[in-house]
């Protein structure tokens, strides 16, 4: 693992290991890390803690005993995962692009794994993972037409392969039991 903290991060509050229960998995929307980063350092002070690129590599934005915002209403208990994948960059809310075409890659899904073993040996009470969208449900007016709703999160997205994420983390679940 890589740091690559951003420059603000000694301001969001601290929190032990025993206060973090959940994984929250997203998809960065971006184009690549970097651009990524460029949100992360000079946009609002918003994003995730890990970010896993394309040919696996993880780099960490914000240390993982800080509260890091990354999910509405949910930040405080839980670690972000951000997984560099265009997803509906660069219209976001268009309603014509809401079905994203990037595949991620095995290098991703791999490094993931590996990091979500590493994270549960590490968090006593890390219990669940969880993706993005299925914290945050909210509609928002579509760009291309404001009287059409799409969701305002669809990361980390359709393309994501949640049934063999959900399954490993299940196993390793099982076997810290």
């Amino acid at each position: 693992m890589h740091d690559r903290l951003v420059g603000w991060y000694r301001d969001l509050p601290g929190r032990t290991a025993a206060q973090v229960s959940t994984v929250v998995l997203h998809a960065t929307e971006t184009p690549d890390l970097e651009s990524a980063r460029i949100l992360a350092e000079d946009g609002p002070p918003v994003c995730g803690h890990l970010y896993i690129d394309r040919d696996g590599a993880t780099y960490r934005f914000v240390p993982l005993d800080r509260v890091a915002s990354h999910v509405r209403g949910h930040n405080a208990p839980s670690i972000g995962i951000e997984i560099v994948n265009s997803g509906r960059h660069p219209d976001h809310f268009d309603s014509r692009s809401q079905d994203p075409s990037e595949n991620f890659t095995a290098a991703q899904i791999g490094a993931l794994k590996n990091v979500l073993d590493a994270l549960k040996q590490d968090f006593p009470n890390l219990r669940e993972i969880v993706r993005h969208s299925d914290l945050d449900e909210a509609m928002v007016p579509a760009s291309d037409d404001p009287s059409r709703l799409v969701r305002r999160r669809i990361d980390p997205g359709p393309r994501f392969p949640w049934d063999e994420i959900a399954a490993f983390w299940n196993q390793i679940s099982d076997a810290s039991t």
